[in-house]
């Protein structure tokens, strides 16, 4: 399309089939002539999907949204093969060559990813925790954000434990089984099928989805089922921490240390979230003043009702109630009121030197 990021591809025949190859998150297809002598030579394309990349036959003169590549068919009606990516996170390179820094595909090479995983424990990648290091493709290629949380959630392992711990435990456990003269091969398959390890689950999890088909947003049906499926991503009563990467984990509270940085785990509501309330209306901002008045409001004690009533009132009323009784009394002499003033005065001191 005109606004596609990918290169152009330089495959152009009258009549060609598209056949494809996984290798974890990577797709190869390769585009091959019908006519092998005169056609042009087979063109091979690895594509990544990023979130929202997908493939999807679609009629041509129907073309969805975002179909960046396009591949059509012969047959009247024409249809398209469309890589539709509406984020644009994915992307296409010509070449055959996986990249090269991708370990083996969980799925289709599973001995060799195991191999990869046990002989390297001693890379520094191992040292952070165990639901980052599932989301390493060099030694996790096809593992993605749902499938870490629910292959942990399986084997109720701490999301945030360290990735070395968990998988030396493993290998310690896998050479003892090796020694051990009791079990057969039979008996062997029958306790991984029973008791399967982080690394089997690794490659039993993705086919789970794959064999059933279950992932596909366009199909409703399909993708409720998926919804079913999950068993801690995105579910009820789960929480979530972002790691460090910036990814969302989901796990269930209660398995060992959950946090690297002292995060709180957010929970994810068991029931339907409600309505938000009315906001209530912002509280007026305080004055210094107002500040002062509700620190002595809570050094004393509250007055009872009879002291309210009869002790002296404080503001403009009681200023008002001055003027108000000194202008109903006669006026008194500055004589007079001086001498009121000393009587006072000596009757206090009697008072004292009693």
């Amino acid at each position: 399309s005109a606004v596609g990021r990918g290169p152009e591809v330089p495959f152009c025949s009258e009549a060609y089939t598209v056949s494809a190859v996984a290798r974890g998150k990577e797709l190869r297809l390769t585009l091959s002539s019908l006519d092998a002598a005169a056609g042009p030579p087979a063109q091979d394309i690895v594509f990544r999907f990023g979130m929202s990349g997908s493939f999807r036959l679609c009629p041509a003169a129907e073309l969805p949204r975002h179909a960046h590549l396009r591949f059509l068919t012969r047959e009247s009606p024409r249809r398209a093969l469309c890589f539709v990516d509406p984020r644009r996170f994915g992307s296409w390179r010509l070449g055959d060559a996986w990249q090269p820094e991708r370990g083996p595909c969980v799925v289709s090479e599973y001995q060799a990813f195991r191999e990869n995983v046990l002989k390297n424990l001693d890379d520094r990648a191992f040292d952070k925790p165990i639901c980052e290091v599932l989301l390493n493709q060099k030694y996790f290629n096809g593992i993605g954000n749902y499938l870490r949380a629910e292959i942990l959630y399986r084997l109720k392992i701490p999301p945030f434990e360290k990735a070395r711990t968990v998988l030396e435990a493993l290998k310690e456990q896998e050479q003892e089984r090796k020694k051990d003269p009791s079990l057969t091969l039979s008996k062997k398959v029958k306790l991984k099928q029973e008791n399967p390890d982080l690394l089997e689950l690794c490659h039993s999890v993705p086919k789970e989805v794959i064999m059933a088909e279950l992932f596909d947003p366009e199909h409703s049906d399909n993708y409720a089922n998926f919804k079913n499926w999950l068993q801690c991503y995105l579910v009820p009563g789960m929480s979530s921490l972002r790691d460090r990467s910036g990814r969302t984990i989901w796990f269930q509270v209660g398995l060992g240390t959950f946090s690297h940085a002292g995060q709180r785990p957010r929970k994810m509501p068991r029931k339907s979230p409600q309505l938000k309330a009315e906001p209530e209306a912002p509280s007026p901002k305080a004055t210094p003043r107002a500040l002062k008045q509700r620190r002595r409001a809570a050094v004393k004690p509250p007055k009872s009702e009879e002291e309210e009533a009869d002790g002296p009132k404080k503001g403009r009323a009681r200023g008002r109630r001055k003027a108000t009784a000194a202008s109903a009394l006669p006026e008194v002499p500055p004589s007079v009121r001086r001498s009121r003033r000393l009587s006072a005065g000596r009757a206090k001191g009697e008072t004292g030197s009693s």
